[in-house]
């Protein structure tokens, strides 16, 4: 197994200074990853914060239990499980929205990331360091994941979706999907997928994962499951009934302090401008960043003149029917991305959080509210990072002699300088040539006709556009009949183009993982997950 490190830049200017250790953001987050300091700090003050507002443990390890029992969950992650009745247990955290048959293979790698991180500090500490999943299914933003993207052989990037089922404004996690949408999204996959020994065995796990009315959320938590569970990674669903109920206590706190809570997020904002970052997050003076369900729909929620409502006016509550609401009924309230953190850290003994770039831009905004709720921002671990870039592909690449920069700076350039060396014709050079020599010998007869008239000058001119032109046509049909010649050399190049950067973006944050598990099998993702790897926020290029 070759794996390379590879400095590809961070989409947040934010999370790439973080990674790095840069002055300017260590006021922003309380510890960071590649300080021993901050671990002993994070692990001192979780032993030792005797008073700080947490759920109920024996309660959320039953919430656990509960929940991975039906979606069939390994014999491992309810080891994971049963280590949480012990106070001493900690817990590695991140999630990501419920995508189709997986998502992005980024969401393969935060997974990868939680697994990594636990066993190492496992090991660092002598005690118990478990993965968890939090799956964002409480997300109402359907066209965000209901859809994949699979590179066809016929160098095609193909999308396969499933249509909204209600069309309602709510969590993912509520919307039923039907078998006849997910028996089409699974034969859409099928024909996107290359006949492999690995094929028919994908294809039935991912039916296993979609069946009894399964909902995107249900389907997606039954597929890590089959992917992780047996290296201990413990699911659970943000939008889970009975999670719910552990969260009351703190749903209260954000109510009765929701002032509070808002100019936490604003000196927190004001710090990351001052620093010279721009906010990852909108945050409203007024914004209550909690979201509840009526009508069908998952609304947000915003002070005004004394109550809580949301922007169409669907809802209206008093300060007090709120704060009874959510003591009451609290699977009818949902966090937002300011408030998710800190319920994070409320329900779960959060030694360390695993964030995306953008993730970790917006964890920025809420230090201030961590210290005011009376929880500290946990260490903040970038999710790990990979390109995977298969035999043919790196072949392809040293027979052009591409570099992974190439092809991700400057690709089109080093395509066309490739191309001009076959060109033994000297074709752009002679053309100008010719140009040249005929502005040279054409133009002092144009001009000299302006002593005639000036419209016969005018005419001069517009002649010797017209000729420059159809000297320009032919030049570019020579250079089309050229470039025919290397019809096979242009198609390989522009596979590996679309395998490294579809859409101009890293292949982690476009491709799903199923084709790569179709064609290779599971052998590669084991690797990743038995290979001890730092977690250190390098991007990493694995040639399969």
């Amino acid at each position: 197994m070759q794996i390379d490190s590879f400095h590809w830049k961070k989409s947040q200017p934010l999370a790439e200074d973080y990674v790095a250790g840069s002055e300017a953001v260590r006021a922003l987050y309380p510890h960071h990853f590649a300080s021993a300091a901050s671990w002993e700090t994070r692990v001192k003050w979780l032993d030792e914060a005797a008073g700080r507002p947490q759920a109920d443990r024996e309660q959320l390890v039953q919430v656990l239990r509960t929940y991975n029992e039906r979606i069939g969950n390994h014999d491992q992650a309810f080891a994971s499980i049963a280590a949480l009745h012990d106070a001493k247990t900690l817990a590695i955290v991140g999630g990501q929205q419920a995508g189709l048959f997986g998502g992005q293979l980024l969401v393969l790698y935060k997974a990868i990331t939680l697994i990594q991180a636990a066993r190492e500090w496992s090991g660092k500490l002598g005690r118990s360091v478990v993965p968890i999943f939090w799956i964002a299914g409480e997300d109402h933003d359907f066209d965000e994941v209901n859809h994949l993207f699979a590179l066809t052989q016929a160098q095609q990037i193909e999308k396969i979706k499933i249509d909204h089922p209600t069309g309602q404004r709510t969590s993912v996690s509520r919307l039923p999907v039907s078998p006849e949408a997910w028996e089409e999204a699974l034969t859409a996959l099928d024909h996107t997928l290359m006949d492999t020994e690995f094929k028919e065995a994908l294809l039935g796990k991912l039916r296993a994962s979609v069946e009894q009315g399964a909902t995107l959320s249900d389907a997606f938590a039954r597929w890590m499951a089959m992917l992780f569970g047996e290296y201990g990674l413990v699911l659970i669903d943000s939008d889970e009934p009975a999670l719910r109920k552990l969260e009351a206590g703190l749903f209260e706190q954000l109510i009765v302090r929701n002032e509070e809570l808002a100019q936490a997020l604003a000196a927190s904002k004001e710090a990351v401008v001052a620093a010279g970052y721009g906010a990852q997050a909108d945050i409203q003076d007024n914004g209550a960043n909690l979201f509840v369900f009526a009508h069908g729909q998952r609304l947000l929620l915003h002070r005004e003149d004394g109550v809580y409502t949301d922007r169409k006016g669907t809802v209206r509550f008093t300060p007090e029917e709120l704060r009874e609401r959510a003591l009451r009924e609290p699977e009818s309230f949902s966090n937002n991305v300011m408030t998710r953190p800190l319920m994070q850290d409320y329900l779960f003994p959060v030694l360390a959080t695993v964030l995306g770039p953008g993730e970790i831009a917006y964890w920025s905004l809420t230090k201030e509210a961590f210290e005011r709720f009376g929880l500290q921002m946990p260490i903040v671990l970038p999710r790990m990072e990979f390109t995977l870039i298969e035999g043919t592909i790196k072949k392809q690449m040293d027979k052009y002699d591409f570099s992974l920069n190439d092809v991700i700076e400057r690709y089109e350039q080093k395509k066309q300088a490739w191309l001009d060396e076959q060109d033994t014709l000297r074709l752009p050079e002679r053309f100008e040539q010719v140009k040249a020599i005929f502005r040279d010998s054409y133009q002092p007869l144009v001009e000299s006709l302006g002593s005639i008239n000036s419209g016969v000058k005018k005419l001069g001119d517009t002649n010797m556009a017209k000729i420059l032109e159809q000297i320009d046509y032919l030049q570019h049909k020579a250079s089309e009949a050229h470039q025919t010649q290397f019809d096979s050399a242009i198609r390989q190049l522009e596979r590996v183009r679309l395998t490294i950067i579809p859409f101009a973006k890293p292949q982690e944050r476009v491709y799903n993982g199923c084709a790569y598990l179709n064609r290779y099998g599971d052998g590669w993702l084991h690797a990743l997950l038995d290979t001890p790897i730092p977690v250190d926020g390098v991007h990493r290029v694995f040639y399969l």
